[in-house]
């Protein structure tokens, strides 16, 4: 690999960023930047406190500065859903890093998403995960370099397959 792949991992709550981030960055030998924890260290709040006390228009905001002043370095990034609502983040990433888009269909996000009820999805006032799918997906596909299918692949076969499409410029 060159001296600084940096690989960020965006999608829907669901698709498995958090997991796949770590298993191709063991694959990798690099380490795993996780957004959100970065947000919940600076906020010293989960997200859900976070949107629940400041609203998701706050929420953004401090998701914004947090990833925009972030240091980059050789690193799987692993970004909150709502990171691709954000101009200024997403060019900052798409210009330093290889940004991959976890894939899965609606069906997939929503029995995972209701694995885990307490998870924090950044969404407005009366809008449904069906909505948010709807409204994010076009930004996922407008970003992504690399898209890989998340619905019946494991973490693991997932990694191979977006280690398999990184750019050759960022492999030995």
């Amino acid at each position: 690999m060159t001296a600084d792949p940096i690989i960020t991992l965006i999608g829907m709550p669901g698709s498995g960023k958090s997991t796949v981030s770590a298993v191709l960055a063991e694959q990798l030998g690099l380490e795993v930047v996780d957004a959100d924890g970065l947000i919940e260290a600076q906020e010293n709040q989960t997200l859900q406190q976070i949107m629940d006390g400041k609203g998701n228009a706050a929420f953004r905001a401090i998701e914004e500065q947090v990833l925009t002043d972030m240091p980059l370095f050789s690193s799987v990034i692993s970004t909150g859903g709502s990171v691709v609502y954000s101009e200024r983040i997403m060019s900052r990433l798409c210009a330093a890093s290889t940004v991959v888009y976890l894939r899965a269909t609606f069906e997939t996000i929503e029995y995972r998403v209701s694995l885990a009820p307490q998870r924090g999805i950044s969404s407005d006032s009366g809008q449904t995960l069906q909505d948010l799918y709807r409204e994010r997906v076009p930004l996922y596909e407008r970003y992504g370099e690399i898209v890989v299918d998340c619905d019946e692949a494991t973490p693991e076969e997932i990694a191979v397959s977006i280690r398999a499409q990184l750019p050759t410029s960022r492999l030995n």
